[in-house]
């Protein structure tokens, strides 16, 4: 159930969207160790975002997991997603910043009742 969610101030077309999805559903899965048919990846374009005074391209993240993360994991991630949204939409891994929750199988929801 990791479920990473993407902010970024950047305008994203479709076609990259799918890209970046289907990406970072990879990603997370191979990094994590769970199935991809888990993983749940949103990505919210266009979204207003100061980061050092600036409006240049930047974009925040937040990947909720039921274990698998830890600082290798983490430090992974980290990596590997910004070098996703450098590649995908030019923003420099300087301006992204991700935040990583490790939660409790009862505090996350799903198919009408918790992991």
């Amino acid at each position: 159930m990791p479920t990473l969610d993407l902010f970024t101030n950047v305008p994203v077309d479709t076609v990259v969207a799918s890209d970046i999805l289907r990406d970072a559903t990879k990603a997370v899965a191979k990094i994590i160790g769970k199935p991809e048919s888990y993983v749940m990846i949103l990505l919210n374009g266009g979204v207003p975002i100061a980061f050092a005074g600036t409006e240049e391209p930047a974009a925040y993240g937040e990947l909720i997991s039921i274990g698998g993360l830890g600082p290798s994991v983490n430090g992974k991630l980290s990596s590997t997603i910004a070098e996703i949204l450098e590649t995908k939409l030019y923003i420099d891994s300087s301006r992204f910043y991700i935040k990583f929750y490790d939660v409790q199988r009862s505090f996350f929801g799903f198919n009408g009742s918790t992991f």
